[in-house]
């Protein structure tokens, strides 16, 4: 499979395949839900939900995957989404909702697929990024945005056949880097001017805000022992 996979997309874009299957097996393995989001092209979203929910090969597993479309996206994943959780975008690298969404998924504790053509996304825009470097506009009729998550939707079941990957250890679930410089949250309200309630990937807590001044609702910061200490760069929300 890698090499066919190497010979027909290249060896990168192989890699990330099969890295973002990877990373939704274990996902799914402990329990989550996958949101699939493509705000300018919504049947690309609902495709995405059905090929997960209703496998095409016989005895594959049906996979929770729900599609979210309609205005408002970004409260609706806000809502919907919980610690663990999938989500997956279909989008160009300058969609606001999509962006947004993606900055936030850190906060709500949700792992993040975004695929797209032409212009790519920063770098750590998301934690796996499929794309086509082909700046056609009509590359998302093509086809090749459906061969991406079929690929996907195949490569997660190829994992299921190897259920000792997809076991979590303890060391795994803590990251050094964010206890030592700040977990990611959202503020939920603010309480007063020196506290606001958050929202983590640990879930909802109460945070001094002195050190950063007067917040508000869907602002995103960085929380380290229980303080806000600094503004995360966010987009609209």
């Amino acid at each position: 499979m890698n090499t066919v996979m190497d010979r027909e997309l290249g060896a990168d874009l192989a890699a990330d395949l099969a890295g973002a299957a990877f990373t939704a097996a274990r996902r799914f393995a402990a329990g989550a839900t996958m949101w699939s989001i493509a705000p300018s092209w919504e049947p690309h979203a609902r495709h995405i939900a059905v090929e997960f929910v209703h496998p095409v090969i016989v005895g594959k597993r049906a996979l929770p995957a729900v599609a979210l479309t309609g205005p408002d996206l970004v409260d609706q994943v806000r809502v919907s989404v919980r610690p663990g959780d999938l989500v997956i975008a279909v989008a160009g690298a300058g969609d606001p909702d999509v962006r947004s969404v993606m900055q936030r998924c850190p906060a709500w504790g949700a792992t993040t697929i975004w695929i797209g053509s032409g212009v790519r996304p920063e770098p750590g825009a998301a934690d796996h990024v499929l794309w086509l470097d082909d700046p056609d506009p009509r590359v998302p009729a093509t086809g090749g945005f459906v061969l991406f998550y079929h690929l996907l939707w195949e490569l997660t079941h190829v994992c299921f056949e190897h259920p000792g990957l997809l076991k979590t250890s303890a060391a795994e679930e803590v990251c050094v880097t964010c206890s030592d410089e700040g977990r990611l949250g959202e503020v939920l309200t603010a309480q007063d001017t020196e506290r606001a309630t958050v929202r983590t990937a640990q879930g909802t807590e109460t945070v001094v805000t002195t050190l950063i001044g007067p917040v508000a609702a869907g602002d995103l910061v960085l929380v380290h022992a229980g303080t806000a200490i600094s503004r995360a760069g966010q987009e609209a929300s």
